[in-house]
């Protein structure tokens, strides 16, 4: 079974939000939309919630961590390529975000992060599917 992803992020101003993330390139289901949240769709699989933080606060017992000095989670999204993981993170801290890290180049990984206008830490990674191969075939001649 094929499992749906629906992260839920805490915001304190879903407008300033969802411009943010619509300069990324992103849409909204309205079906799921009202002044406390919205539904951000990432693909068919998954969907990121973003909520006032007083709607936020509905379903949970704990205390809401601040993401502008904690972090809660990291949120990872792929890219094709390179040049798409620099223009996706150029356009972030352009449209609003802040960076998080420096950018990590692993070879067969390439990646930068950012933090959104609420402090959310999110990163944009791309994978050389050739040096994946690579290490697959290494590793199973190594076993």
């Amino acid at each position: 079974m094929a499992r749906m992803l629906f992260p839920n992020l805490a915001v304190q101003d879903l407008d300033r939000s969802v411009a943010f993330f619509t300069e990324l390139g992103f849409e909204f289901d309205p079906r799921f939309t009202d002044d406390t949240a919205t539904a951000m769709v990432v693909n068919e699989q998954a969907t990121v919630m973003l909520l006032t933080r007083e709607k936020f606060a509905e379903f949970t017992t704990r205390e809401l961590a601040d993401p502008a000095t904690q972090t809660e989670a990291i949120i990872a999204l792929s890219a094709d390529s390179r040049e798409d993981v620099d223009a996706f993170a150029d356009k972030a801290l352009a449209s609003g975000g802040s960076p998080a890290k420096e950018p990590m180049d692993l070879g067969f990984m390439y990646g930068r992060s950012f933090h959104d206008p609420d402090g959310h830490h999110w990163e944009i990674f791309w994978m050389d599917p050739a040096a994946l191969e690579r290490m697959s075939a290494e590793a199973d001649v190594a076993a």
